[in-house]
């Protein structure tokens, strides 16, 4: 299967950047769909973590204002504005995954990732219309102590880290509680996980 890209121009650069691709691609019938046009939105690559301890057998989870929440919410109500996650931010350059799994990790909740950063999965976000991956990761951290506040002021970020037990955590999933991709991806991962995690840490 091919495709073909006839045309590609920048229409905004600013925060997030946007593409228009005028482009043709092989159908699964053999012929050539028609040209198409479509707006692809470039933020970068993300990387995520999910901070556990598998000592206390806890789970470090963020709360933060989402601006993408907004349009949802004012026809939803019930759709949340303020964000339960776990730890994400986007490759700089001059950085690979593993590097920003570790800064995030301590800029967003005070901890130091334990040893090497193990890979959940490396995924795809929207890619109907934007091209962001995320690398997504398990980070052993010690939760002694762990809560309040934290962010860069400078990025406008005003983060509330907390943590939960895994089944506290694992009982917010199922009750809808966390509602976005990369945390939901991260819990069922440790849902499947946590008893071999809990096992090598000696327990």
């Amino acid at each position: 299967m091919k495709f073909d890209i006839i045309e590609k121009k920048r229409t905004w650069d600013g925060y997030c950047k946007i593409d228009v691709y005028r482009l043709r691609h092989d159908k699964f019938d053999g012929t050539k769909s028609p040209v198409l046009e479509r707006e692809i939105l470039e933020r970068g690559h993300a990387v995520a973590v999910l901070p556990y301890d598998p000592v206390r057998d806890e789970v470090v989870l963020i709360e933060q204002f989402r601006p993408g929440t907004l349009s949802v919410s004012t026809q939803n109500p019930h759709m949340p504005v303020w964000l339960t996650e776990i730890v994400a931010g986007i490759i700089e350059n001059g950085e690979n995954a593993e590097d920003v799994a570790r800064r995030e990790t301590i800029e967003e909740t005070g901890c130091t990732i334990i040893g090497s950063p193990e890979l959940i999965s490396h995924y795809y976000v929207t890619p109907g219309c934007s091209s962001e991956t995320v690398t997504l990761y398990y980070g052993q951290v010690d939760t002694t102590n762990v809560g309040g506040l934290h962010g860069l002021a400078e990025e406008g970020e005003d983060i509330r880290v907390f943590t939960v037990t895994a089944k506290e955590c694992f009982a917010m999933l199922q009750k809808g509680q966390l509602c976005n991709a990369m945390t939901t991806i991260a819990v069922q991962w440790l849902m499947l996980n946590r008893d071999r995690l809990r096992q090598h840490s000696g327990l």
